[in-house]
């Protein structure tokens, strides 16, 4: 079953296109990851998918509601955390909880206990009685995340909801997100820690000037984009071996503690067999040989730039 589908959606200001025509497809009990460069048009497509502002053309269909014609009912059924700070200043943490679960008419037995509840998984007991003027910037962003909890929702929207959390806090927030998951909640995620997106998502769209460029599982984006392999060859400190290597392949040789060989290609298992060959018929030895697995990130730059220089080619 499809928790959001978006087609030809689009927004414009003026004479400037933000999201220009996507289709988006996300299934129920997923996580979903939506990435791209700043200005890319991600936070702009989660405003239209949150009905904070309307779409210029298109349609977008929310947990089987016509978003633009109820939004109010769609509003009822999910959850949103902006990239934007907000927070009472005022408020102790667990006030904050407190109220918002009131706002949510939650009853006062259900507040109570998954406000108790919170308060733990995010690691916010010992800053509990705090206001949320006296706590850090990396709090008040758990305690932002932790209140969207306080209610019932199916699909919740997190746009970069680890910004400035450190790693520890971090891990702990996407482990709880994994368990909301399990229990049937759709997450629609964004940010711009690779690592992130790769740990967590089931599936992920990359946007760049206002067009989805790719979408696939993480494994599937390896596969299609991630054809350039990293070997790294490690041999004895200062050899010199710039000139038997010459006309190889691509490779770079960098001296840091022992001099290494690195490959970049896609025809890397080639360039190291070649290599191999020189080094032994130089009697080189070799004191480490290890694999560089493709990351998401490496892939996500390379989907980017690739649609950058067809943008290019096409505007000429």
């Amino acid at each position: 079953m499809l928790c959001i589908e978006a087609k030809s959606l689009s927004r414009s200001y003026g004479n400037v296109t933000v999201v220009d025509g996507i289709d988006l497809s996300v299934e129920s009990g997923k996580i979903f990851g939506f990435l791209g460069p700043n200005g890319a048009g991600k936070t702009t497509t989660m405003k239209l998918l949150t009905t904070l502002i309307p779409p210029s053309s298109g349609s977008i269909t929310i947990l089987g509601i016509d978003a633009s014609r109820h939004p109010l009912d769609v509003r009822k059924k999910i959850g949103v955390v902006l990239q934007q700070p907000s927070y009472e200043p005022t408020l102790t943490v667990e006030k904050s909880l407190e109220k918002y679960g009131m706002m949510w008419d939650v009853d006062t037995k259900s507040r109570c206990d998954r406000a108790e509840e919170l308060l733990t998984a995010f690691d916010l007991q010992d800053i509990r009685k705090k206001k949320n003027d006296d706590i850090s910037i990396g709090q008040r962003r758990r305690v932002q995340v932790a209140r969207e909890f306080m209610h019932d929702m199916d699909l919740l929207f997190l746009d970069e909801p680890t910004a400035g959390l450190d790693p520890s806090a971090r891990r702990g927030l996407l482990d709880y997100i994994k368990g909301k998951v399990r229990d049937g909640l759709t997450i629609f995620f964004t940010t711009h820690i690779l690592e992130e997106a790769e740990y967590l998502c089931d599936e992920i769209a990359i946007i760049n000037r206002g067009k989805i460029i790719a979408v696939d599982t993480p494994d599937e984006l390896k596969n299609k984009f991630g054809r350039e392999k990293t070997i790294k060859i490690r041999i004895g400190p200062m050899q010199e071996i710039s000139g038997i290597l010459q006309g190889v392949g691509n490779y770079e040789v960098v001296h840091d503690e022992g001099t290494v060989i690195t490959i970049y290609s896609a025809d890397s298992e080639q360039v190291l067999v070649k290599i191999l060959q020189v080094l032994q018929s130089n009697n080189i030895p070799i004191e480490d040989l290890s694999v560089v697995p493709t990351s998401l990130e490496e892939i996500f730059l390379t989907v980017v730039r690739n649609s950058n220089a067809s943008n290019i080619s096409s505007s000429k």
